[in-house]
């Protein structure tokens, strides 16, 4: 019989997987500390994983992990080098959080542009009407939105974006722009040029020495006044630093962002008292839908996985 641990709680919808198979017993590991992860890990064939970081140092004595399986997409919280020398496969939920993603990024947009905020406190301070010419509002209706990155989430956004017509470009060098163009969009080929036009900008990349700070002060002082940035990705990309100045200094609208340079984010940080953002706790994904499906593919990628009916596409190539 084979022991997958359960790195933090999932969904039961995924566990009931495990509890329904005889090949199969699990553990719950709640103690995510260094100390109790050293100890326990060992006896595990599997095991899945949310946000806690396992390095070199915590797998060094875990002889029988086979399989780790992701519970997302992101991959910075694994020692990638120490997986590939120990030949520990790596696999992630491809598939089941884009529309949670998706409908969160359209959630942050039509906040900022339709001042839902603002809205909301002025009816109940009383004042209803009495400030409203103050509060500048948009539409999404023919703005040009800039999606970074055409993987799956790129894919379930742009559906949605072209229900707005809106006018969609996307930047990722690693996909054909044919495969954009069936998709309704038009494949630019400079990040830095498409910032220029853009009304929206939306990103959807890893974090890699690459993408660091990709969105920093000097490319928000090319982008439209009215312009606002969306960072549902990874924090890191955007320099939290740069954007409070863009912010403050009118340089651009509005910013709505899921994921910060450190989680949790730093009670001192100025974007915290910014009323141009919009901050969510890297929740893109908590819907009870997405929760459901995230722990389902998790677990079934384990079994697929000792089945050797992997599907490919779950699988990180290290």
């Amino acid at each position: 019989m084979l022991k997958i641990g359960i790195i933090e709680k999932i969904h039961d919808d995924g566990i009931n997987l495990l509890r329904e198979n005889s090949n199969y017993e699990y553990e719950l590991i709640e103690d995510t500390s260094r100390e109790n992860l050293k100890s326990i890990l060992p006896k595990f064939d599997a095991v899945t994983l949310r946000v806690v970081k396992l390095d070199g140092d915590i797998l060094n004595k875990c002889n029988k992990i086979k399989v780790i399986s992701r519970h997302g997409v992101g991959i910075d919280n694994l020692d990638l080098d120490y997986l590939k020398e120990k030949k520990i496969s790596l696999l992630i939920t491809a598939t089941a959080n884009a529309v949670a993603v998706a409908e969160h990024v359209m959630y942050m947009m039509l906040s900022l542009i339709k001042g839902v905020t603002q809205y909301d406190k002025e009816v109940r301070n009383g004042n209803f009407k009495k400030n409203i010419s103050k509060i500048e509002t948009f539409e999404l209706f023919n703005k040009e939105i800039l999606i970074g990155g055409f993987g799956r989430i790129g894919k379930a956004l742009i559906k949605r974006c072209l229900s707005f017509d809106m006018k969609v470009n996307v930047y990722d060098p690693y996909i054909n722009s044919e495969i954009i163009k069936k998709y309704g969009g038009n494949k630019v080929d400079n990040f830095n040029e498409a910032l220029k036009t853009s009304d929206f900008v939306t990103i959807h990349m890893p974090l890699t020495n690459e993408t660091n700070n990709l969105i920093n002060l000097n490319n928000l002082k090319v982008m439209k006044k009215n312009s606002i940035i969306i960072n549902t990705s990874r924090g890191g990309i955007v320099n939290e630093k740069d954007l409070n100045i863009a912010l403050n200094e009118n340089i651009i609208f509005g910013a709505g962002l899921d994921v910060f340079e450190k989680e949790p984010i730093n009670q001192d940080n100025p974007l915290l008292k910014n009323t141009k953002v919009i901050l969510s706790p890297h929740s893109a994904t908590y819907t009870n839908e997405c929760s459901s499906r995230m722990s389902v593919e998790t677990v079934k990628n384990i079994i697929n996985f000792f089945d050797k009916k992997i599907d490919k596409s779950m699988v990180v190539k290290l």
